[in-house]
């Protein structure tokens, strides 16, 4: 069986976004017992993330290096149609990805103990943010 789904989710701002519940309730929904989910956000300027869960250190130290990495203002840009953060965050999303297969196993993602599931929003303003899932299995 293959089905898809999609997910919203806002944001307001920079940073990230546990989705780790949403993923999981709309795999336990879908029925599928064993198998594959996709999950792809159809965004430049944000990206999902498979993280550790238990400490938000780890989240801020993410976004410390990437700060450096690609800061925002950088005259080395010349995308900025939309504020210093624009390039900055289509860097930031091509450095990382755009989307996660997850293995499902007994009816639910089969994560590791630490792992979670994470938006990260790369824009300093608020967003709507879609993912589309596609569930394959039995």
């Amino acid at each position: 069986m293959i089905l898809q789904r999609n997910l919203s989710v806002s944001t307001r701002g920079r940073g990230t976004y546990d989705i780790t519940a949403e993923i999981a309730r709309l795999v336990r929904d879908s029925g599928l017992h064993t198998g594959l989910c996709h999950c792809f956000l159809q965004h430049t300027s944000a990206s999902l993330i498979l993280c550790e869960n238990a400490d938000p250190s780890v989240r801020r130290d993410l976004e410390s290096f990437l700060g450096r990495l690609v800061p925002d203002g950088d005259p080395l840009f010349e995308h900025t149609d939309e504020g210093p953060d624009d390039m900055p965050a289509h860097l930031r999303t091509i450095l990382t990805k755009t989307d996660l297969t997850l293995p499902i196993s007994d009816g639910r993602p089969a994560l590791g103990t630490w792992q979670g599931i994470y938006l990260y929003e790369h824009r300093t303003q608020s967003h709507s943010r879609r993912i589309l899932l596609t569930l394959m299995g039995e």
